[in-house]
């Protein structure tokens, strides 16, 4: 990396063999700056964007990260831009004759390291306290969202400890073939979405009583943990019961219910718990290509401290790791491991062939504006998310992860998606990178933002928790960044706000359904 002042033209070579850098600087450069050690520009190139460092005849391979991005479809001199239009993307890596399972050494322990947290009684820890309103179906949506209204201005202020309410609403419920094989991921989701640790283990739910997901089948007997001391009834209020006499008698008797599960919160108390309570999950959104440069490194080095420390780490977003397979199931834990990695690929492929799309079909508008040729360089910068160690396990979308150590949750890369499956995962905290820019946030869980780029992080001073573009500017190093990080996560898994819960910040609840619609 050049260090060199913030006006000399400054490029990012990933790898010695990489024959593209991309450029630094703020506004990009102009025909004719130099960078160091490399070529004069022979035109410009906007910030974030490839150059060429040597000559690439049509048909060459251009290398970033030491990896195999695509070929020239024209020729490019050195000192040429190297972008989407003039490369050709390789095919998807098969998912026959991978790498076997030959997993780095397991990391250090990392001891002494603690947060305050509301210790639940299935053994689970919040790092909020939050009353969550379940839902079966959308029709209810906007009496839920009146009901939440009054809850927060005329109870909440009644009960000091808890830290809000949030309602559980999704699109989901009926007018959907509830019987479907795959409409067991969007069920699975919500029911262990009502289970979250940041919920305390109260579980209401509002029903409007004629919809396909009836309460008792989202959430038959046993699948909540309740807790001794109350009824083990599921509560649940439906506004199609004949006691309910006009709108007001559906909200007074949602009110009602709230306050016996107000009443069990507001009297839990944080408790010193140590680093591995803590269920952390990893995204990024609105990328660019600093992002594999910069705020998913520094996630990458946060992760490896989590782990060593004895936390869970869920990393997700099938497209945007499949043309990485291959590095992955190498680290996976055990060949079991290794095989459900390449499961959850054949499941996805399956899927996307079935809406005549590929993974290519990922990149966005924004992504390729910053610098992101094509799903494979996307890829390998947001592989690094998931740091340096072993991969523990694999969940499927809407599963519960039950173990420790680093965890391959496998759901679309969608940012509400993905986020809505690791909330059902269990995630307890949230770490989101982004390089173009999203006020992303969940009302469920804080979500921790980090930005790739210093001028993003300027502009968006009060919508960014991090700024990790230091890492560009050389005024920090990815070991500085990730440890900033974990620290924050500390603090804020004790009640320290992120900017996403000062102003309030959050994105729907997307459920994940790959079954047909009726």
């Amino acid at each position: 990396m050049n260090t060199s002042a913030p006006s000399a033209p400054r490029g990012i070579r990933m790898h010695p063999a990489d024959n593209v850098a991309i450029v630094v600087n703020d506004g990009g450069l102009k025909p004719g700056a130099a960078l160091a050690g490399g070529p004069e520009l022979v035109e410009a190139v906007p910030q974030g964007h490839k150059v060429a460092l040597v000559d690439l005849p049509a048909g060459s391979a251009v290398r970033r990260y030491n990896v195999v991005i695509g070929h020239t479809a024209v020729d490019i001199p050195a000192g040429g831009w190297v972008n989407e239009q003039r490369l050709v993307m390789p095919a998807a890596r098969s998912l026959e004759g991978l790498p076997a399972s030959n997993p780095p050494a397991q990391l250090p322990p990392l001891a002494g390291h603690t947060f305050q947290g509301y210790r639940n009684t299935d053994g689970s820890v919040g790092t909020r306290n939050l009353l969550a309103i379940t839902t079966t179906v959308q029709c209810v949506a906007g009496v839920l969202d009146f009901a939440v209204e009054r809850i927060r201005t005329e109870l909440l202020p009644l009960y000091p400890n808890v830290d809000g309410v949030v309602g559980l609403e999704h699109t989901y419920g009926c007018g959907v073939a509830i019987d479907a094989p795959d409409a067991i991921i969007p069920i699975r989701t919500l029911r262990n979405i009502s289970s979250n640790p940041n919920f305390g283990g109260e579980v209401m739910v509002l029903s409007l009583g004629c919809e396909k997901l009836q309460p008792e089948r989202l959430l038959p007997p046993g699948s909540i943990p309740i807790s001794d001391q109350r009824d083990s009834a599921l509560d649940v209020v439906t506004l199609q019961d004949d006691a309910h006499v006009g709108f007001m008698s559906m909200i007074d008797s949602i009110l009602r219910q709230a306050r016996v599960h107000l009443e069990r919160l507001n009297r839990r108390q944080r408790t010193t718990c140590p680093a591995s309570d803590l269920v952390v999950g990893v995204q990024c959104g609105g990328s660019d290509a600093f992002s594999g440069v910069t705020a998913n490194p520094a996630v990458g080095y946060a992760t490896d401290l989590l782990v060593r420390a004895g936390a869970t780490v869920m990393f997700s977003e099938v497209t945007e790791v499949r043309d990485g397979i291959d590095l992955l199931t190498t680290r996976a834990a055990s060949p079991d491991v290794a095989e459900a990695m390449v499961r959850e690929m054949a499941w996805y492929d399956a899927y996307l062939n079935k809406g005549r799309v590929d993974r290519s079909a990922n990149t966005t508008p924004g992504n390729k504006k910053g610098g992101l040729s094509n799903i494979v360089e996307k890829a390998m910068g947001s592989i690094v998310k998931s740091g340096t160690g072993p991969i523990h396990g694999v969940i499927a979308p809407g599963e519960k992860v039950k173990q420790k150590g680093l965890i391959f949750a496998a759901t679309p890369a969608s940012d509400f998606i993905c986020g809505t499956l690791q909330l059902a995962a269990g995630m307890n905290l949230h770490v989101f990178t982004t390089g173009r820019g999203t006020p992303y946030g969940l009302a469920e869980c804080p979500v921790i933002k980090v930005a790739t780029r210093d001028d993003l992080a300027r502009r968006w001073h009060d919508l960014m928790d991090v700024n990790a573009g230091r890492i560009a500017s050389g005024e920090a190093t990815i070991e500085d960044v990730g440890t900033e990080l974990f620290q924050l996560l500390l603090a804020v898994a004790s009640g320290k706000k992120t900017w996403a819960e000062h102003w309030k910040l959050h994105n729907a609840l997307v459920l994940f359904n790959p079954a047909p619609v009726t």
